[in-house]
């Protein structure tokens, strides 16, 4: 039954809940992809072509192909259930666009920092971010082709993350695994909140 044969039949208005999620980490870790991968309309982007302003500025070791960037956000939705969606929101990834990540946390349930082994340190803004201001999160470690594996456990060491905080291995191209994602992130996000 949709919202308006509900409210026909009941006389009631039905109630719906948009989950706020936040995808954040560091410059090429897939935060683009991730949002493509699972969103079930066409994602907003807002992908620019890098360009020379970057040059001195932008960090681009370890993803020296990588042509475009996102330089104010990614938009995509799931839906959960009649009445219940995730919102995700993916953050710009370059020093230069972190004014963004307070517009864009205001309200959120939660965040997901990816991770890249090779460039581990890229996902530390993004750790304390979320730890200075409460948000809960999960730590993906995006597992790109050729790069070596860690176990969750030694990431989430190298990070000083308490036991608490979900460790997750993802590939961000594929959409079961995204999903199991952002299903961790929900789930440790309303613990903690029912906790609280």
């Amino acid at each position: 039954m949709g919202y308006a044969a509900f409210e026909a039949a009941t006389g009631e208005a039905a109630s719906a809940l948009a989950i706020k999620i936040l995808i954040a980490g560091g410059f090429g870790v897939g935060k683009t992809t991730m949002v493509g991968a699972i969103s079930e309309i066409r994602p907003l982007h807002t992908e620019e072509l890098l360009s020379d302003r970057g040059i001195g500025v932008d960090d681009t070791s370890g993803v020296e192909s990588k042509t475009t960037t996102t330089v104010a956000l990614d938009f995509g939705r799931i839906t959960i259930r009649d009445g219940l969606w995730l919102y995700l929101f993916g953050t710009p990834g370059q020093d230069r666009f972190w004014f963004m990540w307070d517009e864009l946390s205001v309200g959120a349930l939660g965040a997901v920092v990816l991770a890249d082994t090779r460039r581990l340190q890229d996902c530390f803004p993004a750790v304390d971010y979320f730890e200075q201001r409460g948000i809960p999160f999960v730590v993906a470690v995006n597992c790109f082709d050729g790069a070596k594996r860690h176990e969750p456990e030694k990431v989430r060491r190298a990070l000083g993350l308490g036991t608490a905080t979900p460790v997750l291995l993802t590939d961000v191209r594929d959409r079961a695994s995204v999903k199991e994602v952002l299903t961790t992130l929900v789930t440790y996000a309303v613990e903690g909140v029912v906790t609280v």
